[in-house]
């Protein structure tokens, strides 16, 4: 294909990783603090951003619609810091949603759907 260089099949990649993501870690977990494979393609994903916002963005979008629960609250959390009203229209957008995941804050995992992180991330917290 052509234009379909090396930086858009990382990008494609990444959002393959968080697509399918059953885990919402932004650090390291564990003991080790050992970074998950989505946590790494949120922060390419999050770079992206930064150098072709608009072809990212269209991954984002992509992602709030066909991704797994914690698939989309990685890509509500990303359009959080680069476009607030966009972020929090997302979060309210699932904050009804059922889906289940699991979350990692540092050694700390819990088990919630993504609805209760939606509504805690509009909450603030």
């Amino acid at each position: 294909m052509v234009g379909f260089g090396k930086r858009d099949r990382k990008l494609a990649a990444a959002v393959e990783e968080l697509a399918a993501a059953d885990t919402l870690a932004f650090g390291g977990v564990g003991i080790a603090g050992t970074l998950l494979p989505a946590t790494e393609a949120y922060r390419q994903l999050e770079g992206a951003l930064e150098e072709h916002p608009a072809a990212a963005r269209q991954q984002l979008d992509w992602l709030l619609e066909h991704g797994s629960p914690a698939g989309k609250a990685y890509a509500a959390a990303l359009l959080d810091t680069v476009d607030g009203a966009a972020g929090r229209a997302a979060w309210t957008r699932l904050r009804d949603d059922p889906g289940e995941l699991t979350t990692f804050t540092g050694c700390l995992m819990d088990q919630t759907t993504l609805g209760e992180y939606a509504a805690e991330r509009l909450a603030g917290e």
